[in-house]
């Protein structure tokens, strides 16, 4: 933990600093990185990416975890082998499917080709070579590789829920999808919330798929700000202007994982009291 620290204060000192890395006589200039940051434009792209990129995998893979988790708590055949495909994702590294992806989304790809012989041909376009569909490729991959997490944990989360409660709302007369909405999506809030913030710290420091995938372009269409601190720091040895912008994403960081831990506190209306009082 003191290694932790020490890292993150000798980073703010670097963020002092107009040095190239290796130099022996690196320049003091107190906080001009940071003016240079707020009025840089690549990185404001990279906080709006990085914004709707978070939105936008956050949503869609809430829906399909939690989709999958209901469906596998049904009892169906071969659940088993289903979650396997639904977490496979997860434990592939990037960067043995990042060329896959770049093959697949290429003007010569497999989403081409199919589109081609499905009578689509019109749809087909460079993927990840024009700036209007590059970060939609980046989040689909994102879903693709993460959503089995978001169905673990709801999955998870499901088998803590009392069966009695279920079973008497289906008594009284409410069906599979009242279920979900009333009682079990309700009970999973302190999963959601989980999730919300793990999700929010992954958007900050996303950087294997789009480095690996785009590069961040084109014409930085899919730049975040992980990619951007390692473009000013490895190939322009911009070192103290790459450590003001990871000060700042560690702090971006910090404040937004605050908003979500209050923003998700259950309020402490009629079943919170009863919850305590249960407790008591």
């Amino acid at each position: 933990m003191g290694l932790i620290y020490y890292a993150v204060g000798y980073t703010g000192y670097i963020s002092t600093l107009d040095w190239d890395g290796v130099s022996p006589d690196p320049r003091s200039v107190g906080g001009n990185n940071y003016s240079r940051i707020f009025a840089d434009p690549v990185f404001w792209a990279a906080v709006r990416h990085t914004v709707v990129f978070y939105v936008a995998t956050f949503v869609i893979q809430t829906a399909l975890g939690l989709a999958f988790a209901s469906l596998l708590h049904a009892r169906l055949r071969l659940a088993t082998l289903y979650k396997v495909i639904v977490f496979i994702p997860v434990v592939l590294a990037p960067a043995i499917m990042a060329p896959v992806f770049r093959h697949m989304f290429a003007p010569d790809g497999e989403l081409n080709w199919v589109l081609d012989h499905v009578g689509l041909g019109s749809l087909a376009q460079p993927w990840i070579g024009q700036t209007s569909t590059a970060l939609p490729v980046i989040m689909f991959i994102t879903i693709w590789e993460w959503t089995g997490v978001t169905f673990v944990l709801y999955y998870a989360a499901m088998t803590q829920i009392d069966p009695s409660v279920l079973e008497a709302a289906r008594m009284d007369g409410a069906g599979n999808l009242r279920s979900l909405v009333s009682i079990i999506w309700p009970e999973m809030r302190g999963t959601t919330v989980a999730l919300a913030i793990l999700g929010a710290i992954g958007a900050l420091k996303t950087f294997d798929v789009p480095y690996l995938v785009t590069i961040g372009g084109p014409n930085y269409a899919t730049e975040f700000l992980g990619t951007y601190i390692y473009r000013q720091t490895i190939p322009l040895n911009h070192v103290g202007y790459g450590a003001a912008l990871s000060i700042i994403l560690l702090v971006m960081a910090l404040i937004m994982a605050l908003i979500l831990q209050f923003a998700g506190r259950e309020p402490a209306g009629p079943r919170s009291r009863r919850q305590r009082k249960a407790r008591d």
